[in-house]
């Protein structure tokens, strides 16, 4: 399983950059995140996408840089943003990964966010937000995961988890 790529899928605020870089590490591979993809590829931040081009047109680029992520070699470490599992076109792509969701309750993930200078511009009704995408989201999720995660628990154990998941 260590020559696949390995996908950290899961809300905002889940841990994905972080247990992603623990992963990466251990592993000895470049770790990608779709934020920065995002960027390299089109030249804005998905907030500048989402506020001139709309959510839809966000959604497939974060869609289309995880495909172009998993089809990278030798192989990588990829935080994928949390729209991805909603693309058929990206769930299928995602067979060819070992996939981690990282599940936690949206009000611990709404707290990660408002006390993390990457995201300062979300609502200040984020935690329902994120229950709202939990709940539309949990199905793929689940479809997709062959390891899931409590993202309460700290990352070095989820990246361990992780790591031992690998080599089984």
């Amino acid at each position: 399983m260590r020559d696949i790529p390995v996908v950290i899928v899961g809300l905002m605020g889940a841990g994905k950059s972080t247990v992603g870089r623990l992963v990466a590490d251990a592993l000895g591979r470049d770790q990608r995140d779709s934020d920065a993809d995002l960027h390299d590829r089109y030249g804005l931040t998905a907030a500048e996408i989402a506020a001139t081009l709309g959510a839809d047109v966000l959604h497939e680029r974060e869609a289309r840089v995880l495909r172009a992520a998993l089809d990278r070699r030798p192989p990588l470490v990829i935080g994928a943003a949390a729209s991805t599992v909603e693309d058929a076109e990206a769930r299928q792509a995602l067979r060819r990964a070992f996939v981690v969701f990282l599940d936690g309750p949206p009000a611990l993930l709404a707290e990660r966010m408002r006390s993390s200078a990457h995201r300062p511009h979300f609502l200040p009704d984020l935690e329902r937000m994120l229950t709202e995408q939990r709940e539309r989201r949990l199905p793929y999720f689940v479809e997709v995961a062959d390891l899931t995660a409590d993202a309460t628990r700290p990352a070095e154990e989820i990246a361990a988890q992780v790591l031992a998941a690998l080599d089984d």
